[in-house]
C-alpha cells in the first residue's frame, strides 16, 4: 500500500487499522526546541473522539495519545517525532459483524475496490487503514502542527456551515471563533445548530445519516505560500482534504459561485491599509490567488457525504459467490460525521500551511530579496 505520507518538509507518515493494535504516526522535519506534550495533542484528539454525543459513533475508543520519540524533556529535539494511540474498544462481537459480512460490497464503502486491488488479503475487519479511524493520527500530526502555525501567527478554525439543508448565516473568522465548539454538531451559528441537531436526531431514528459542509478560515497566513504551478497552496490542501475518506469535494473562496459571476464581479480589488500594505476589498479568491497565498483569510469548504454505514436494508453483491444478495447493516456508525470532520480538516490545513511555510522561507532566505509590498 502507498500513499502514507504527506508533505515535503513537514512530513507526516501514518500507519494503523481500525481493528489493529494502534495508530502510529512520525513527523518528520519537526522542528526542534518546540515544547510540547500528551496533554496538547490530547486536546485535539478529543475534539474527533468518538462516543461523546448521540450525534456520532457509540465506539468507545479513549483515544489516548503518547509521544514515544523525538522529545526530550518536553521539548522536541528534531529528531522525527513519533505519536501512538492503541485502539481499546474492539471487542470479539464486532469483529464477528464484520467478518459476517466480509464477502458483501457495503454500499458507500470501498469493499469492491479494495478487493480488486488487495485481493483475498483486503483487511475487512471495519475498513482496515480505509476506515475513518486513521484519522486520529491526521489530528494528532495537526496538533502540533497547530502550535508551530500559533508561533507565527496564523490561527486555524472550522465549524459545520451546513447540514442536510439547514445553513448557518454567513461568518467570518471572529464569528466562527466566538461561538467556537460551542454545540455538539460543531456549528458556529446557534440558532442554525439547533435545527441541524434536531434534524440529525431525526434521521437517526430513520436508520439513515446526514451528509454537510465544512468551513475552514484561516486568519494570519502570510503572502507568499505556495507554487505557481503543480503546488499550488490550494491544490496542496485540497489534496490533503480530498484524501480524507468522506470529502467529496472542495472549494475555496466563493468556490463554484465564481462560474455565475463576471470578471467585474469576482476579481478582488487591491488597495492600501493605513499601514502602507496592499490588502483586497473583497475575498472571492479564498486568500490565494495563482496558487500563492495573498495575505487575505484562507477560507475552505468542504462537502462531507453521510456516514456509508445504515441500519436500513440494501440490496449488495456477495462477492465470494458472485450474486446478489440483501445487507442488513447492524455495526456501529456516527448519524453524521460532519462535525468530528472539523477537527480532520483543520488539522490536514494546519500540516499543509507547516509544509508550505518552512517551504518559503527556506526558498526566500536563500533567494535574499526585499519584500516592500507586504
Amino acid at each position: 500500500m502507498l500513499g502514507n505520507s504527506f508533505g515535503r518538509m513537514f512530513k507526516v507518515t501514518a500507519c494503523g487499522e481500525s481493528y489493529g493494535d494502534a495508530l502510529v504516526a512520525i513527523i518528520d522535519g519537526c522542528p526542534a526546541g518546540l515544547e510540547i506534550s500528551d496533554a496538547e495533542v490530547q486536546i485535539e484528539l478529543d475534539t474527533r473522539r468518538p462516543g461523546t454525543s448521540p450525534l456520532d459513533s457509540p465506539r468507545q475508543e479513549t483515544d489516548q495519545v503518547h509521544i514515544f520519540a523525538g522529545v526530550r524533556d518536553g521539548v522536541t529535539t528534531g529528531a522525527p517525532l513519533g505519536m501512538i494511540i492503541y485502539n481499546v474498544d474492539r471487542h470479539d462481537i464486532h469483529v464477528q459483524q464484520y467478518r459476517d459480512v466480509k464477502d458483501l460490497i457495503r454500499p458507500g464503502h470501498a469493499e469492491y475496490a479494495h478487493m480488486v486491488k488487495y485481493g483475498k488479503f483486503a483487511d475487512w475487519c471495519g475498513a482496515g487503514r480505509g476506515s475513518g479511524r486513521e484519522t486520529c493520527m491526521r489530528v494528532a500530526a495537526g496538533a502540533v502542527a497547530k502550535k508551530i502555525l500559533a508561533a507565527h501567527g496564523m490561527e486555524a478554525l472550522g465549524h459545520v456551515s451546513e447540514c442536510m439543508g439547514i445553513k448557518a448565516r454567513e461568518m467570518g473568522f471572529e464569528d466562527i471563533k466566538a461561538h467556537y465548539r460551542k454545540n455538539l454538531i460543531n456549528c458556529s451559528d446557534p440558532e442554525a445548530a439547533e435545527k441541524m441537531i434536531e434534524r440529525v436526531l431525526e434521521i437517526k431514528e430513520e436508520g439513515d445519516t446526514a451528509g454537510g459542509i465544512v468551513e475552514v478560515v484561516v486568519r494570519g497566513v502570510p503572502p507568499g505560500l505556495g507554487e505557481p504551478v503543480f503546488d499550488k497552496l490550494n491544490a496542496t490542501i485540497a489534496h490533503g482534504l480530498m484524501s480524507i475518506g468522506a470529502i467529496k469535494g472542495v472549494e475555496f473562496g466563493t468556490g463554484f459561485n465564481t462560474a455565475r459571476m463576471k470578471g467585474s464581479e469576482a476579481n478582488d480589488i487591491p488597495y492600501l491599509d493605513e499601514n502602507g500594505r496592499v490588502r483586497f476589498r473583497t475575498n472571492h479568491a479564498g486568500g490565494i490567488e495563482g496558487g500563492v497565498s495573498n495575505g487575505e483569510d484562507i477560507v475552505v469548504r468542504l462537502a462531507v457525504k453521510p456516514t456509508s454505514t445504515i441500519s436500513i436494508d440494501q440490496q449488495t453483491v456477495n462477492m465470494a459467490e458472485m450474486k446478489e444478495q440483501k445487507l442488513a447493516a447492524i455495526t456501529r456508525r456516527d448519524p453524521t460525521i460532519t462535525a468530528r470532520v472539523v477537527a480532520v480538516a483543520e488539522a490536514m490545513i494546519r500540516i499543509t500551511l507547516v509544509d508550505h511555510l518552512m517551504m518559503w522561507r527556506g526558498y526566500d532566505a536563500v533567494q535574499n530579496i526585499e519584500h516592500p509590498w507586504s
